[in-house]
């Protein structure tokens, strides 16, 4: 019985071994009217050695699709025939290659504009193309046509035609159903969303030509609000007459908080003094799309930084929104200075925005006596102001805007000492990140901001400095009537949640009344990670300048932590 079984499977592996060798011979030849070359082959993925005859019969047809669809046309399989056991040639004819196409349209049904996009040769009557590529220039096509609110539109070719110079002619057939436009618009999982940041923020709106490539593209700008995230794509219904757009969407807590806060008693005074930093910003609480935003620095000796602001977008449902702001800052106890503002916002469209508004500046001088070569005075400032901003949104956490520029401008008049000055306040900020790869990105941003009057006061000029414009200097430490700071960065990303970046800042400005004008350096090296807290940031930089030698002492740590609840 044992030798029966031992005999049963020797004969059965004798018997796969035989049959798996014999498949491993067969071997396809190619022939034709003409010598086909070889490399042409390799180009079309010829494969010559099979493990049975179906997969090399298989190999001879789809051969001979692919002899078409690089131009021969013409192109027969005229027979298959086997030389021997090991052995299969596949005789084919080829006929004329024809390397490229004359396709013929009508304005009428398609732009010059659009067919440019998928052919170099376009002219007003007929455009060219690649035989090899005409089959994805004719789905893309397709594609760019669906766009423009026809998703059911049918491109082909017809009257295919070989004329007597031996070209290949054409007419381009476009089979277009009713032109869709949206008609409703529904949103899923967040009934309370802020219908208006559809309309104006994302641009979605009834009536427009149905484009689901656009759709997706603005499904992805809703991510850029921070206080809402998309689920899915959007999606589409088509009735008979009627297209209604679905938004998958949900609410994201998107309160930031930070902050560290101190007091001590000040030894002079006897009154209580605060140090350290709060920053929160609450948004979209009452489901309006509001913001307001309570900021407070302090050291506790040099100098205090409260500021307050609160914005209301798109009021009754139109592009126009309000906001409204207070700044108060105290520098020791030389002056401090009050400014409010309040502003009339409108949305150009969903990256564009402008406002018109007012702002005015108070500031008093805490000085009991005057002391010689610091001009701090009382003042106070009314200015009519105006502004454009551009925002670019990309689809990342912990770098949410891409592109950004803004130029806000003040016109108005300074009142000192009973007379009164023409001013003018302008500033323009602009930033973009430079994408290399999924890992690697450069940031730029620079900001340059000046003060055109005839005389000046050390209280009422510019001051910066610090993690949020140059680092490795303290906060708000420089007094400028004009300066210009560029912000580098190299980025790279360990993960989408931790990434590395160098630090080189350059900087650049004037104090009119010492008649100083100063380049500033700063380098160094950050950290940044998402956490279960919130996005944390770990800077290290070291500022020098023209008027400052370079220092180790000099080097400062910027700490920030933004936690959203």
């Amino acid at each position: 019985m044992k030798k029966s079984l031992f005999l049963i499977l020797y004969l059965n592996i004798y018997t796969a071994v035989f049959w798996a060798a014999d498949a491993q011979q067969l071997e396809l030849k190619i022939e034709a009217e003409e010598t086909v070359n070889t490399s042409l082959l390799d180009s079309l993925g010829f494969q010559s050695r099979f493990l049975d005859y179906r997969s090399l019969v298989a190999e001879a047809d789809s051969l001979l699709l692919r002899f078409q669809n690089i131009g021969y046309i013409e192109s027969e399989l005229q027979m298959l025939r086997k030389e021997n056991d090991s052995v299969h040639t596949a005789r084919f004819f080829l006929g004329r290659r024809y390397k490229t196409i004359k396709i013929f349209y009508e304005r009428t049904l398609v732009s010059e504009k659009i067919l440019q996009k998928i052919s170099q040769d376009v002219t007003e009557t007929y455009f060219t193309l690649p035989f090899p590529k005409l089959s994805s220039s004719l789905q893309k096509l397709n594609t760019l046509v669906a766009e423009n609110g026809d998703p059911f539109t049918r491109t082909s070719l017809t009257n295919i035609t070989k004329t007597e110079d031996g070209t290949l002619t054409a007419d381009l057939l476009i089979n277009t159903g009713n032109v869709r436009t949206i008609d409703s618009i529904v949103v899923k999982g967040y009934e309370k969303f802020p219908r208006s940041y559809l309309t104006y923020f994302a641009g979605v709106k009834k009536g427009k030509r149905f484009s689901q490539k656009k759709l997706v593209a603005q499904n992805d700008v809703l991510n850029g609000l921070g206080f809402v995230s998309t689920i899915k794509p959007p999606e589409a219904l088509f009735r008979k007459n009627n297209t209604t757009v679905y938004f998958y969407l949900q609410k994201e807590n998107n309160n930031l908080f930070d902050g560290i806060l101190g007091f001590a008693t000040n030894e002079d005074t006897q009154r209580l003094e605060f140090n350290g930093y709060l920053n929160l910003e609450l948004n979209n609480n009452l489901n309006f799309g509001e913001q307001l935003l309570i900021n407070y620095k302090a050291d506790g000796n040099e100098q205090q930084n409260f500021r307050a602001r609160v914005t209301m977008p798109y009021l009754f449902k139109t592009p126009f929104g309000i906001g409204a702001e207070l700044q108060i800052f105290k520098r020791d106890s030389t002056f401090v200075t009050t400014q409010q503002q309040a502003r009339v916002t409108y949305q150009i469209n969903p990256a564009s925005s402008t406002y018109i508004g007012y702002k005015g500046y108070e500031s008093s001088n805490l000085l009991e006596t005057t002391v010689a070569g610091t001009p701090v005075d009382d003042y106070t400032s009314r200015f009519a102001i105006a502004g454009l901003a551009y925002t670019k949104p990309q689809n990342s956490y912990l770098f949410p805007v891409k592109t950004f520029l803004s130029l806000d401008t003040e016109i108005g008049r300074r009142e000192l000492r009973g007379t009164t000055e023409s001013q003018q306040r302008i500033s323009v900020s602009a930033q973009h990140i430079f994408n290399l790869n999924n890992k690697n990105s450069i940031y730029i941003q620079n900001t340059t901001s000046f003060l055109i009057s005839d005389t000046y006061l050390t209280n009422e000029l510019f001051r910066f400095g610090g993690i949020n414009s140059i680092r490795g200097f303290n906060e708000n430490s420089i007094d400028a009537s004009l300066f210009s700071v560029l912000n580098t960065e190299y980025r790279y990303a360990f993960t989408p949640s931790i990434y590395i970046h160098s630090i080189i800042d350059l900087g650049y400005f004037e104090n009119q009344f010492f008649t100083q004008e100063e380049r500033l350096y700063s380098f160094g090296i950050g950290l940044g990670m998402r956490t279960k807290a919130g996005i944390f940031k770990f800077n290290i930089a070291n500022g020098s300048g023209t008027q400052q030698d370079f220092a180790f002492a000099n080097t400062k740590i910027h700490l920030s932590l933004t936690s959203r609840f």
